[in-house]
């Protein structure tokens, strides 16, 4: 399908999501979508994307309701500072936050501001990107369905920094079925940004994300590691899959986000082989006699074929 075609039909909106799912998968990755018999991992993200939807879903990718389930699950004490939530540009008050925070929308993601001087801040241009984040319905992109009903709102956090850093390590956690099989750290991201695969015992593993530097040396495990991981297994517990992100902010543990279709969907490993080792980990949910989908957590109770390692 050619680039035109393909905008138009997203923009229009005409096309069931199945059938946009598929076009959209091959029109970015060049393969054909197998919804019957998925084995990649990328394959089965979207499976979940048009099978899997327990309501529950719309609140943990959104960023601030989901502090509710962490709280629950894992406990307050690892959520970072939230200053104010807003519904309109015009609600936010600049003046009664402090010199360094930053804005996020909840209900999509890649929608950021990080000030780290207010008085430097173009709070005209702020205001703008932020009216343009309020209209955003992030599943018109790749009909992600747990972003479909959220609510758009903005958030402002405390600005999280690192000693000597200039950006903080992203730990992202992916889990299958309340298990932390491996994680990824986004290191020095922004400037020299390299990706590390780790699994849970901080040994690290010999495949990465297709077109991203993988780094020469290495990092250091960061403190309160094993605790991260058993937030991870909290978090994670009742899906087929979900990845977690953590900070580690000088041992402080802050929770950052839940992700259920990490870049869309879209990420290619390489190895090529690793696409189908880790589509392995995860144990699709069988769809309920006489249902098209799942709507409820009680319903993903048995996997459509034990995974292989």
């Amino acid at each position: 399908m050619n680039n035109y075609l393909y905008k138009i039909l997203r923009k229009t909106k005409i096309l069931p999501q199945k059938l946009f799912v598929k076009l959209h998968y091959k029109h970015f990755t060049g393969k054909e979508l197998n919804l019957k018999d998925p084995r990649d991992f990328n394959e089965k993200i979207q499976w979940l994307k048009v099978y899997f939807k327990p309501a529950i879903l719309n609140k943990l990718v959104d960023k601030y309701d989901v502090r509710e389930y962490v709280t629950e699950k894992a406990g307050k004490q690892y959520l970072n500072e939230v200053y104010g939530v807003y519904e309109t540009v015009e609600a936010i008050d600049f003046a009664a936050l402090p010199k360094r925070f930053v804005l996020k929308a909840t209900h999509g993601y890649n929608m950021n501001i990080v000030v780290r001087d207010k008085s430097k801040l173009n709070k005209e241009w702020a205001k703008e990107t932020v009216a343009i984040w309020l209209k955003v319905n992030h599943y018109n992109a790749g009909m992600e369905w747990a972003y479909k009903d959220i609510k758009p709102r903005i958030i402002a956090e405390n600005f999280l920094e690192e000693k000597d850093k200039s950006t903080i390590n992203d730990y992202k956690f992916f889990c299958f079925d309340g298990n932390p099989m491996f994680l990824t750290v986004d290191f020095d991201r922004g400037n020299n940004h390299c990706k590390f695969y780790y699994d849970t015992e901080w040994n690290k593993l010999p495949f990465a994300k297709k077109g991203y530097s993988e780094g020469e040396n290495g990092m250091d495990k960061p403190p309160r590691f094993e605790e991260m991981v058993e937030i991870a297994k909290k978090l994670s517990a009742d899906f087929p899959f979900v990845r977690v992100d953590l900070y580690n902010i000088n041992g402080e543990i802050v929770f950052g986000e839940m992700t259920f279709y990490p870049a869309d969907g879209k990420t290619e490993f390489d190895p090529e082989s690793y696409n189908r080792t880790l589509g392995d980990y995860i144990k699709l949910p069988r769809i309920p006699a006489g249902k098209k989908m799942i709507t409820s957590l009680s319903q993903h109770v048995q996997p459509l074929r034990k995974a292989s390692i």
